[in-house]
């Protein structure tokens, strides 16, 4: 599950409409669980209650579905203030000795919500019982400028080593649920083992490649973008707000769509090369794909919500854009509000609904094999 901030709301609503399609009897059809920025911490708590899906749905749906800004981070006028006054005093007399503040929102109210309502320990618990796999959320280290994806997974689960990329193994915890998530310069990066890590999404130019790592021959992927996005225009010179905007839209969104491009392209080759009689080079097979994006632009539906934002928060974002006029593809990744957050909910639902058939399909055919004993006890199912 890729990340977004508020945009992750919308994996929720897909989450519940696999609770639909499914059989009830059917406790869980993925045991590897992937995500990036806002996706990994909906991914620990599904991972949290992998015995059962509709559980872990559940209880992702009653928290997103009565999101206020201030469970995410401190939105008072002494708090914004004091990160403006600071940022001011530092870019104006850093010379004399004034520095930046490493971040623009402090998400302490964030950290607080997870310590107290999610329970990591049924990560380890899954494991141990058969129920799940793995689970990997991946963050951006400012140390060594590498995505390094932290895992808790089966004994057979072992670390990688990439170019610009590498799997490490241990046990979950908050911080790296917040340092995956740490959207650069909105939120403070986070100390993880001596080194300090941002949102995965920066240089994770294989997000795609985690889940395979951990052994998934097969991926349903959730998007948290909409490639209408690329289809906007805007005119005239654009104001810091757009810039920003625009940097968060090639985090989330391009790194994703262009490893699927790849996956399927590698798909194809192997699938000629079987065509022909000829068997695919050592390491690579053709990995089955679905993919769920969101049929609707989310910035153009955050417009609407906007005005549902703490005045503290819309008079600090307005200060970013031209003429104090708000820009919703900022303000999108920060509504954590519970209109806005529905809203995502019902669209994911509806999009998922309308590939039900696709679905059913895709994630029926580990259940025939599991019938006929075709897959071994405790090898990966479909991963999320």
């Amino acid at each position: 599950m890729s990340g977004g901030g508020a945009h992750a709301a919308y994996q929720v609503g897909v989450l519940r409409a696999l609770v639909r399609i499914l059989p009830r009897d059917l406790a869980n059809p993925f045991s590897i669980y992937c995500g990036t920025s806002a996706g990994a911490i909906n991914a620990a708590v599904l991972a949290a209650h992998a015995e059962a899906l509709r559980i872990g749905v559940t209880r992702l749906t009653g928290v997103w579905g009565r999101f206020a800004v201030e469970d995410v981070f401190a939105v008072d006028w002494g708090t914004l203030a004091s990160t403006a006054y600071r940022w001011f005093s530092g870019l104006a007399f850093g010379r004399l000795g004034r520095s930046l503040p490493p971040a623009l929102l402090d998400r302490a109210p964030l950290a607080r919500l997870l310590a107290t309502r999610l329970p990591l320990a049924g990560i380890g618990a899954g494991i141990q019982s058969g129920h799940l796999h793995a689970i990997g959320v991946t963050a951006s280290s400012y140390t060594t400028g590498r995505s390094i994806t932290f895992f808790e997974g089966a004994p057979e689960c072992r670390p990688w080593q990439r170019a610009d990329r590498a799997g490490v193994v241990g046990a979950l915890s908050i911080a790296h649920l917040l340092a995956s998530s740490a959207i650069p310069f909105v939120f403070e990066p986070v100390a993880v083992d001596g080194e300090y890590y941002g949102d995965g999404s920066m240089r994770q130019t294989a997000p795609l490649s985690a889940a395979l790592h951990l052994g998934a021959q097969r991926l349903f992927v959730i998007g948290a973008q909409s490639p209408v996005l690329r289809a906007t225009r805007f005119g005239g010179s654009p104001s810091p707000a757009r810039i920003a905007a625009h940097v968060l839209n090639s985090l989330f969104l391009e790194s994703l769509d262009a490893d699927l491009e790849r996956l399927e392209r590698v798909n194809q080759t192997v699938r000629a090369m079987a065509q022909r009689g000829t068997a695919p080079p050592a390491g690579l097979s053709e990995v089955a794909c679905l993919a769920i994006h969101p049929s609707e632009d989310l910035a153009a539906l955050a417009a609407t919500y906007y005005q549902a934002l703490p005045r503290a928060l819309r008079f600090f974002l307005g200060a970013l854009a031209r003429h104090g006029r708000p820009d919703p593809g900022l303000a999108s990744y920060l509504l954590f509000q519970r209109g806005y957050c529905r809203h995502l909910m019902a669209l994911g639902y509806a999009d998922a609904l309308r590939e039900a058939v696709s679905i059913r399909a895709f994630l029926d055919r580990p259940e025939r094999e599991q019938a006929t004993g075709r897959v071994a006890r405790g090898s990966p199912r479909a991963p999320l």
